[in-house]
C-alpha cells in the first residue's frame, strides 16, 4: 500500500487557503487525502476547507488542534494520517501554492528513497516583484549556507548524513520514519531544523528534489523586514516579534 495524504496545518489563514486549496485541486497527481489542520482559527478557514471539500477531487478532512503552535498541528495531523492508513505523507502550508507537479514529485521521491524528501522554495509571485523574489531567493541560500557549515550540524555529533535544509512547508517523509524519528515537535515555529536534525540521527535517506516545487508566502518579509527575515531565515527565531505575521 502506498497512500499518499497531503497535510496542510492552518491559523487564521481565510486570505490565502483558497488559492492554496485550488493549487491542490490542479496538481497532476491526485490520488491523495487531503487533511487540513485547523490551530484555533476565529476567521472562516474551516468554512472555506469544507465547502471546498464538497467539490473536491478527492477526499478532504478537517481537524481542529486546539494545543497552538505549528508542530503541534503537523505532528497531530501527521499521527491521524497514519492512524488511518497513510504510509506516504507530506506536507505543504496553508499560505503556499504547491507547482502542479507537486504531489507526483512527492510519491516518486519517496518511493525511490523510502525516507525525507526535501523540496525546492520560491516565491509567490503574486506578492513581490522581481526584487522581493530576489531577495527570498537570497535569503533561503543564506540560510542553507549557514546550515551547511554550522559547527553543531557536524557529523561528529552522530549525524549520519550531512546537513541540508528542510523547508517544512515543502517536504515529504514515509510513515514509517516519521514514526521512527519522533515525530515533529510540538511547538510554535521555526521546527524545521530539529525535525531534519531528529531523521539526521537515525537514517541517511534524505534526497532533495528539484521539480518537488512550492511557491512559498513572502508576507515575513513585509512583517519583519529584511534584517528580521534574515535572523528568522538562519533560524535565530523572531526576537522581539511575533512568530505569527499575519
Amino acid at each position: 500500500m502506498t497512500a499518499l495524504w497531503v497535510i496542510v496545518p492552518a491559523y487564521q489563514e481565510e486570505a490565502r487557503i483558497g488559492a492554496t486549496l485550488r493549487a491542490l485541486a490542479g496538481q497532476h497527481d491526485r490520488d491523495f487525502t487531503l487533511l487540513v489542520i485547523d490551530n484555533g482559527s476565529t476567521d472562516t478557514t474551516r468554512e472555506q476547507v469544507l465547502a471546498f471539500a464538497d467539490r473536491a477531487p478527492f477526499p478532504v478532512e478537517l481537524l481542529v488542534e486546539p494545543q497552538k503552535g505549528v508542530g503541534c498541528a503537523v505532528d497531530t495531523g501527521f499521527r491521524h494520517a497514519i492512524d488511518h492508513g497513510a504510509t506516504l505523507l507530506a506536507r505543504t502550508d496553508a499560505d503556499c501554492l504547491p507547482e502542479p507537479g507537486w504531489t507526483a514529485a512527492a510519491r516518486a521521491g519517496m518511493l525511490a528513497c523510502g525516507g525525507l524528501v526535501c523540496g525546492r522554495v520560491t516565491a509567490r509571485r503574486d506578492e513581490h516583484g522581481p526584487i522581493g523574489r530576489t531577495v527570498f531567493r537570497v535569503l533561503v541560500a543564506l540560510g542553507a549556507f549557514f546550515g551547511r557549515i554550522r559547527p553543531a550540524h557536524r557529523r561528529r555529533h552522530g549525524y549520519l548524513t550531512p546537513y541540508r535544509m528542510h523547508a517544512g512547508n515543502n517536504m515529504a517523509i514515509t510513515a514509517d520514519l516519521y514514526l521512527d524519528s519522533g515525530g515533529m515537535p510540538r511547538r510554535p515555529s521555526p521546527t524545521d531544523r530539529a525535525f531534519i536534525n531528529q531523521i539526521r540521527l537515525i537514517s541517511t535517506a534524505i534526497v532533495h528534489r528539484r521539480d518537488m516545487v512550492v511557491q512559498n508566502s513572502t508576507r515575513r518579509i513585509r512583517a519583519y523586514g529584511l534584517r528580521g527575515t534574515a535572523r528568522w531565515y538562519l533560524e535565530r527565531g523572531a526576537g522581539h516579534r511575533s512568530v505569527d505575521v499575519r
